[in-house]
């Protein structure tokens, strides 16, 4: 292996923060197979094995993650949760954070078209380095990978996304049971202008019944709506 293509994994495995024990999985999940037509060389492996094989790993990781953390959550929730993290835009997403466009080995026709950047070519690459984790480390190194990279940002994606639209059900349970709409208000504001968390607290007929943070008011009222829910769980219509 030229030494260009040994810096180039080396960058790469400290981008996904893991050291691959064998390299040529690594190379292997980031060829396409445009790269390899192109060669012609049938010795060449390119990733749609590996994407096979991480889309399957990726399903296990996100529904024991999902189960495991939302407890409360009925199966519909996390299907849809499940589904968001795993659709292609997701993926995309973080396989660009990780920069995995720029070491993708592509072949001239992708290359020209903008296959770095394209939403399908990176998703299927997370996919497969994924996989490549998978074989080399085992399934606890997988896991960290999605975690550190995916599911840990399933909280803003949830709220941000509006996945669970919990002020919609507070709004109607609190007409429902006390004919009066919830009211939100901005309790804090924190952090530099580019960095910042909001506090944002709700009540019902002058109750505090919740709080919620987020990165923008509209993530933080969500949360702030979804303790509410949980508190009238609790204590329905008798305390509030």
């Amino acid at each position: 292996m030229p030494a260009s293509s040994l810096n180039d994994l080396s960058s790469l495995e400290k981008s996904i923060d893991y050291k691959f024990r064998k390299k040529s999985l690594l190379k292997e999940a980031i060829t396409h197979k445009s790269f390899a037509h192109e060669q012609q060389n049938k010795n060449i492996l390119f990733n749609e094995r590996m994407e096979f094989l991480g889309d399957a790993v990726l399903e296990l990781i996100v529904s024991e993650y999902l189960y495991s953390t939302y407890s409360d959550h009925t199966e519909a929730d996390l299907s849809k949760m499940k589904a968001y993290l795993v659709q292609e835009s997701s993926l995309a997403h973080a396989a660009a954070v990780l920069e995995l466009g720029t070491h993708l080995h592509l072949g001239k026709g992708e290359e020209l078209t903008g296959g770095r950047k394209k939403p399908s070519l990176l998703a299927n690459a997370f996919e497969a380095v994924l996989a490549a984790i998978y074989i080399d480390g085992g399934y606890k190194k997988a896991g960290d990978f999605v975690h550190n990279h995916l599911v840990t940002k399933m909280d803003d994606l949830a709220t941000d996304n509006f996945i669970f639209d919990f002020k919609t059900k507070l709004q109607e349970i609190s007409q429902a049971q006390f004919s009066v709409l919830p009211k939100y208000v901005t309790h804090k504001e924190e952090g530099p202008e580019h960095k910042k968390i909001f506090e944002v607290k709700v009540y019902i007929n002058d109750k505090f019944i919740g709080s919620g943070k987020g990165k923008t008011k509209k993530a933080a009222a969500q949360k702030a709506a979804e303790a509410g829910l949980k508190k009238i769980g609790k204590n329905y219509e008798t305390d509030i």
